[in-house]
């Protein structure tokens, strides 16, 4: 029953953030936000809601060892696995991406969560580093972005998608569909990362493994198929770019700001395990892919079956030990 438990939170973990984006994205432009800030903000952390929920709650209720190990785990899998299926089944085609600026602030925030973590501990002091550092991310992006439209106020047609581009905008939605968004996420993301914690944790003492295991594995391999999905249509659509941005977004805000702003609630300790082998894979995976940044490797199907199969043997891994 903890499995099905465990499922059940997961798939409506996924279903509330979704909603909860297109709530918050149609009521923000609604309103008159922009567009371009509903990006670098509302999407941002909504996508990102059902891991910091499950770290909050995982908190919360004594099991902080799930809350790191889902970081930690998905960080691994966004990229091994992430980006592998999709090169596995049609290959990602790099050569015209320029993710650089991103790709080194990702690496940046690997190494800067690797220093903090190495004390033992996160507490609200090295959160506060996080945020900080989040905030830095966030501050570039957004002139990044400033720049772009200003480049683009002559090209019209280009500038004029801008809110179609964003995830879940749908100009013609009614006032009471985005109303029943909103609280269908807000009721749903508690419940979802409430049912996910408690099985997880169940299913951990009944196995006679860490709930930082369970979160290296089950969790963090659950919370990542939003951007697996996301990235398998990217690479059928021959958007490199969006797949590979994807995991590079995703794998900051999973260290700055989940880790972040969970700190908050209480302290982290680093499990030995994850101190001693899966953080150190996770920073050697995020390594992996300059090549394919700086030099435009072609992420063909042999490097999808390199990345997949070290996926496997990572959980392998983990599972043993």
């Amino acid at each position: 029953m903890d499995l099905i438990f465990a499922a059940l939170g997961l798939i409506i973990l996924l279903l509330a953030g979704d909603s909860l984006v297109r709530g918050a994205v149609n009521l923000s432009l609604r309103l008159g936000v922009p567009a371009l800030i509903v990006s670098l903000t509302i999407v941002a952390f909504g996508t990102s809601a059902p891991e910091l929920l499950i770290s909050v709650r995982a908190i919360l209720e004594g099991v902080p060892g799930l809350a790191m190990g889902n970081v930690v785990g998905s960080n691994t899998a966004n990229i091994l696995l992430v980006l592998g299926v999709p090169a596995l089944m049609k290959g990602l085609s790099t050569g015209g991406c320029d993710t650089r600026k991103s790709y080194l602030q990702m690496m940046g925030a690997t190494v800067l969560f690797t220093v903090l973590c190495m004390g033992g501990v996160i507490t609200w002091v090295q959160g506060l580093v996080l945020l900080a550092a989040l905030a830095l991310m966030l501050s570039s992006a957004f002139k990044d972005a400033l720049c772009h439209r200003r480049d683009c106020r002559n090209a019209e047609a280009a500038c004029a998608d801008d809110e179609d581009e964003v995830e879940g905008a749908d100009p013609d939605m009614p006032w009471w569909k985005v109303i029943m968004f909103l609280i269908l996420g807000l009721i749903g993301l508690p419940l979802g990362a409430d049912l996910l914690v408690d099985a997880s944790t169940n299913i951990a003492r009944h196995y006679g493994v860490s709930e930082t295991v369970i979160g290296l594995t089950l969790v963090a391999l659950g919370t990542s198929l939003p951007e697996l999905a996301t990235t398998v249509m990217a690479a059928l659509r021959n958007q490199a770019e969006v797949a590979l941005g994807n995991v590079i977004g995703s794998n900051m805000f999973n260290l700055l700001a989940i880790i972040g702003i969970s700190s908050m609630v209480g302290p982290i300790p680093v499990d030995p395990g994850i101190l001693q082998f899966d953080i150190w894979v996770m920073l050697g995976a995020s390594a992996l892919l300059a090549p394919f940044v700086f030099l435009k490797w072609h992420m063909g199907r042999i490097w999808g079956a390199i990345l997949s199969a070290l996926y496997l043997i990572y959980i392998a891994a983990v599972l043993v030990n």
